[in-house]
């Protein structure tokens, strides 16, 4: 069975508390970047989905953290599809560190598809029912710069 899709990022000063950890408002920047980078592989350049008139809005985000992230170590967000229901659907994510594979964090977020126009509830499409259903499985994108061994 193939890895689950894989987004990498770095741990910027900036990110960190005075505790020299990640601050935990962070996280949910780094969901939201990770689930865009996922969206993208799925569909595209978001622009498609707003040809459609379909847009996504979060309705629910929840993060438990494990153990902290610091400064400068890379974290892998996997991701996997969740349940997927007639307006909405979840994701998973697990966040590790990248050298020591580590938990650092899971959370689970539920977007609800809406039409723009309309700003209301529109029922998922079923070709984009079906790219949900698919996921991304064995995909990477890395905005770590991590250096690998061949």
């Amino acid at each position: 069975m193939p890895s689950p899709f894989e987004f990498r990022l770095r741990v910027r000063y900036g990110e960190c508390d005075a505790q020299g950890v990640v601050f935990n408002a962070r996280y949910g920047d780094y969901v939201d970047i990770a689930v865009n980078e996922y969206i993208r592989t799925l569909f595209g350049d978001y622009q498609h989905l707003l040809d459609q008139d379909l847009d996504i809005q979060v309705v629910n985000l929840n993060q438990n953290w494990k153990t902290p992230a610091r400064f400068d170590e890379v974290l892998c967000a996997r991701i996997t599809p969740g349940r997927i229901g007639n307006t909405s659907f979840a994701l998973h994510l697990a966040f590790h560190e990248y050298r020591s594979g580590r938990l650092v964090m899971g959370a689970d977020i539920t977007y609800v598809m809406i039409a723009p126009s309309t700003e209301a509830k529109t029922p998922v499409p079923d070709r984009i029912r079906t790219l949900l259903e698919q996921g991304a499985p064995g995909t990477l994108i890395s905005h770590a710069g991590e250096q690998r061994s061949p």
